[in-house]
């Protein structure tokens, strides 16, 4: 039977990607332990397990099960959810600033929502699995919107061009949520401005599973794709050659890019920088081979989230700020960073 040897450099590489993401699994696993012990109601370890294994307070099974868990888990999905997305959009558009945010993705998602949100209460249980779907629905038209003017028949998308009109449509779009909110009644601006703000406002179990199919099917589908988006990289004459179907490919995941931000915004907020800052900092660690990039990503977005989202209810206690803001504190910079190192 044949048996097939991997190079040294291949072995080399291999053991260095598991290693890696062993490396984000346990940080992770460690980030998660502390974020259960971290707020306003502080639990210890050794409560925090005696209510895992049941024997807690009815005060600390509530703290935990129906606060700080669901929260918890949600910024997990979505630091993977926005970094996958991240990922795929930055190979489609071969431009290292392309994430949700830039392009105006996330804007027109949450601009729906918030148009909804507006008039529908979001606390009862129909909404709350609605908003997914508005979101996916607002998403998609403001790609489609940006992806017709950055198109030119005759060089095909620029990816400078995208970057650009992306920009362009969100400045757009979040200047009329900001006229939308100063027409709203103030419980309702309240709301809108945490939103904004990036504050993880979906807030219990019910979250988790609107959000939770649309994690498990799209980020699959996307590793699945993993060679396509290899073979993409190489350029789309020679994508051609291959035998490749490009633009059916192009827009197949860039659907599946749109789904995966427009889910993740309809319950995080309006979340900046985790899809750009999470592919890079894979990319580094594991290098440009999307079989492992993608996994890496989604394991980097998913630290960076917990992180985020457990600094900002630690650091001004008993007030919280905005996950969004803390990703930002620390995703402007390294966009600078990027848009310098882009220019050079």
């Amino acid at each position: 039977m044949h048996r097939t040897t991997l190079s040294p450099n291949e072995n080399e590489r291999r053991t260095r990607a598991i290693t890696v993401l062993a490396v984000l699994a346990i940080l992770i696993v460690v980030v998660f332990i502390v974020s259960m012990n971290t707020g306003f109601m502080r639990l210890s370890p050794r409560e925090v397990l005696h209510t895992l294994l049941g024997d807690g307070t009815h005060q600390q099974k509530l703290i935990l099960f129906d606060f700080r868990l669901p929260r918890i888990v949600i910024s997990l999905l979505v630091g993977a959810g926005f970094a996958v997305s991240g990922c795929i959009l930055q190979s489609l558009a071969r431009n290292a600033l392309a994430e949700p945010a830039t392009l105006g993705i996330s804007a027109g998602a949450g601009f729906v929502v918030i148009i909804f949100i507006s008039f529908f209460p979001a606390t009862t249980a129909a909404p709350v699995f609605v908003l997914p779907l508005l979101a996916l629905g607002g998403a998609s038209l403001t790609a489609a919107l940006i992806y017709i003017l950055a198109y030119r028949k005759a060089d095909g998308l620029s990816p400078t061009r995208l970057i650009l009109i992306g920009i362009a449509v969100a400045a757009g779009i979040n200047a009329c949520q900001l006229v939308l909110a100063l027409r709203l009644d103030p419980n309702n601006y309240q709301f809108v401005a945490t939103w904004i703000a990036g504050k993880i406002w979906g807030g219990d179990w019910r979250f988790v599973l609107a959000l939770l199919p649309w994690i498990a099917i799209l980020l699959p589908f996307a590793f699945y794709k993993a060679r396509i988006l290899n073979v993409l990289n190489l350029g789309d004459h020679t994508s051609v050659g291959l035998g490749m179907r490009v633009e059916k490919e192009r827009i197949l995941l860039l659907v599946t890019a749109v789904a995966l931000a427009g889910s993740c915004v309809a319950v995080s907020g309006g979340i900046g920088f985790v899809g750009l800052i999470a592919p890079h900092l894979a990319r580094k660690l594991v290098g440009p081979r999307h079989q492992v990039l993608l996994p890496a990503s989604a394991l980097t977005g998913a630290l960076l989230m917990i992180t985020a989202d457990t600094i900002g209810r630690w650091v001004l206690q008993p007030a919280e700020v905005p996950t969004g803001i803390v990703v930002a504190i620390i995703g402007a910079p390294y966009f600078l960073y990027l848009l310098a190192k882009s220019k050079a």
